[in-house]
């Protein structure tokens, strides 16, 4: 598998509106009503997807395999986040996102994603234990 070329500062942003089935409540992750912990991952590792997308050739993929979130701030339903991700550091195989998360001027959360480049069909037929 030859690996697309990836550089350092290649981004991308993506935006949400939080809903009821965004919350901590609805997501089963606490019991507050204000944006879940896991719907904010989700956000985060669509940024990083988003920022590699142009340049992934067919057959390739990326998968996140690690991540560390530091939420800071109470995000209610009715509001809109941006998750902006950026490629700080390629090492191989593995590619290392920085990931800020704002409410208009509020820095609701920084978040690390590490992310695996990899042949997409092998990986598929080994998570079905072909």
């Amino acid at each position: 598998m030859e690996l697309p070329e990836f550089a350092p500062g290649l981004s991308a942003r993506v935006e949400l509106t939080v809903t009821d089935a965004d919350t901590a409540q609805s997501l089963g992750s606490g019991d507050v009503p204000v944006l879940g912990t896991p719907r904010l991952l989700a956000l985060a590792e669509a940024a990083t997807v988003a920022a590699t997308a142009r340049q992934i050739p067919g057959g390739i993929t990326t998968v996140g395999s690690r991540a560390d979130i530091e939420h800071r701030a109470p995000t209610p339903v009715g509001r809109r986040v941006t998750a902006q991700a950026t490629l700080t550091k390629v090492d191989g195989h593995r590619l290392l996102f920085d990931v800020t998360v704002h409410d208009g001027d509020t820095v609701v959360a920084e978040v690390r994603i590490e992310r695996v480049v990899l042949d997409r069909q092998r990986f598929i037929a080994r998570a079905l234990g072909d």
